[in-house]
C-alpha cells in the first residue's frame, strides 16, 4: 500500500476522502493516456506515487466541477484558478 494513503494530511489538502478519490483516478487516466508527469519520475515509480506526489507537492488540484487542474498555469490577471484541464 502507498505510505502516503495512510496520513490524514492528503486527504485535508484536497478537502476529503471522495474527492482524493476522483482526482487520483482522473489524473491516472491522464497519464495512462500520455500527460507528462508534474514531478520528477524514477524509472521504477508507479503511476499511482507519481498522482500522489503531485497531489503532495500542490501540483494538482480539482476545480469545483471536478476537473483535474495545473497549479502554476494560472492566466495573467486571473482571480483565481482559471487553468486549462490537461488534456485526456
Amino acid at each position: 500500500m502507498f505510505e502516503e494513503l495512510k496520513e490524514e494530511a492528503i486527504v485535508n489538502k484536497v478537502g476529503g476522502r471522495f474527492k482524493l478519490s476522483t482526482l487520483i483516478q482522473k489524473r491516472l487516466v491522464q497519464l495512462n493516456a500520455g500527460s507528462r508527469p508534474l514531478v520528477r519520475v524514477d524509472n521504477d515509480m508507479h503511476k499511482m506515487e507519481v498522482v500522489l506526489q503531485e497531489v503532495l507537492q500542490d501540483k494538482i488540484f480539482l476545480d469545483s466541477s471536478n476537473e483535474v487542474k495545473i497549479t502554476g498555469d494560472l492566466h495573467e490577471g486571473s482571480a483565481g484558478p482559471d487553468i486549462n484541464p490537461l488534456p485526456l
